[in-house]
């Protein structure tokens, strides 16, 4: 028989017997599989009435690998992971974007989310006059540009463009993760790009949309993409939902929603979180289901 395999040690060390075996014996853990669903901080949206109009933030990228669902990208669901026993392992929840309020035109992308290896890339953001910014889902061009932000491959989709035309000036659509931000037309801001469902609670849950673009002038703008994305009149993106911000053309822009991570396993094992997180713990039929909605900290099962 393999040591390894068995677990067999020699008759020194702290052990635990084991039946009739000639050795002591100190059981190997097996270890544990983990569904998971790890969503990044959302961009914000760009634009106010001193500088024209933006486009609307991307969703934070989108990771699952959980039953039947899908990841962002159009991609199906990540392959299975196996979690050491006794292992600490890193897990961060990604803030949002914070949409600008100085005037200059520039807002902020978000923060990525990590479980162990896996990690969701921040939501793009959106600028008044230029390009949106790329991210696991690209931010929406400003009002100057024809050229939304890239999403990351099987995390989220790319930001629509914008469109300069006199008292006409619109930003693209964050997108989302299931779906590119539309692209402005005259007078006519792109829409948020929608973002995905996921039933790792339970209940089946939309989340990661991208915001709207900003018109000028106008309260209304583009609308959001389901899933928490922010309406394009500078609404800040849905909490937990990793949704890019609204643009603007008339007020302040929208920030991104914090991202979150939701961890599912069988309920015969614990986990053990670190004070610097913030979480909830469910149980779904014979599963626990943690889900962490802030900070940085480790886990350990």
């Amino acid at each position: 028989m393999s040591s390894t395999t068995y677990g067999y040690i020699a008759d020194t060390g702290p052990t635990q017997a084991y039946g009739n075996a000639p050795r002591k014996y100190n059981p190997i853990k097996a270890p544990i599989s983990i569904s998971y669903l790890v969503i990044a901080g959302g961009g914000a949206g760009a634009g106010n009435i001193n500088v024209a109009p933006g486009g609307g933030g991307g969703a934070g990228g989108y990771r699952t690998n959980y039953s039947t669902n899908t990841s962002g990208g159009g991609c199906s669901t990540e392959s299975p992971i196996t979690i050491e026993q006794g292992k600490e392992y890193t897990l961060t929840v990604g803030a949002g974007g914070a949409g600008d309020t100085s005037g200059t035109g520039f807002s902020g992308s978000g923060n990525d989310s990590v479980f162990a290896h896996i990690t969701s890339i921040k939501g793009g953001a959106s600028h008044t006059q230029s390009d949106g910014q790329a991210g696991g889902s690209g931010g929406g061009a400003g009002h100057n540009s024809s050229t939304g932000g890239t999403g990351t491959a099987c995390q989220g989709y790319a930001g629509g463009g914008g469109h300069a035309s006199s008292g006409a000036y619109a930003g693209g659509g964050g997108g989302g993760a299931s779906a590119a931000g539309g692209g402005a037309t005259s007078g006519q801001a792109g829409a948020g790009g929608n973002g995905v469902a996921s039933t790792i609670t339970g209940a089946s849950v939309t989340r990661a949309g991208g915001g709207g673009g900003g018109e000028q002038g106008t309260p209304s703008g583009g609308p959001a993409g389901s899933g928490g994305g922010g309406l394009g009149n500078g609404t800040t993106a849905t909490a937990n939902t990793g949704g890019g911000g609204g643009g603007t053309g008339s007020s302040t822009p929208g920030s991104g929603g914090s991202g979150i991570v939701i961890l599912r396993f069988s309920s015969f094992y614990n986990i053990s979180i670190g004070s610097g997180l913030t979480s909830s713990s469910a149980t779904d039929g014979t599963d626990t289901v943690v889900t962490f909605t802030a900070g940085t900290d480790v886990v350990k099962f």
